[in-house]
């Protein structure tokens, strides 16, 4: 049995203010300073997503990545490109945006489809200075 990591790697571009709303607006300005600011800001993120399996011995391959590119596009990449996280995610009602959250709103996205079992590791990048990996802890 040979185990590999399969990498894929894809870009979008969103809105959103970090914001909680249990907090009060002093707090907020506080805690998330100009990512704060009311009208929001945006980001050219990048997502990258590493799948862990082993090598099937037939295809060649952990995870077919042509099957990987569609499960982004329509899981992820449609629902967040040119959108506002904060207005337009439903997760994100819930919890503040932050590059955090959005490696796991990620996660959970394309867990299913991907098969559980498979999945390592979401990196999401927000800037270039600033990024975040989930594994699913």
């Amino acid at each position: 049995m040979k185990i590999a990591y399969l990498t894929r790697k894809e870009f979008f571009s969103c809105a959103h203010r970090l914001n909680n709303n249990i907090l009060t607006k002093e707090e907020n300005i506080q805690i998330f300073g100009k990512c704060n600011h009311e009208n929001g800001h945006g980001h050219n993120y990048s997502v990258t997503v590493t799948l862990r399996g082993e090598i099937d011995l037939i295809t060649g391959m952990v995870f077919n990545l042509e099957k990987l590119k569609k499960i982004l596009k329509d899981q992820v990449l449609d629902l967040l490109d040119h959108k506002n996280l904060d207005k337009d995610v439903s997760f994100f009602e819930t919890r503040p945006s932050t590059v955090e959250n959005l490696a796991v709103f990620i996660w959970e996205q394309i867990a299913e489809s991907v098969g559980r079992d498979k999945m390592y590791k979401v990196k999401v990048k927000e800037t270039f200075k600033n990024s975040a990996v989930y594994m699913g802890e």
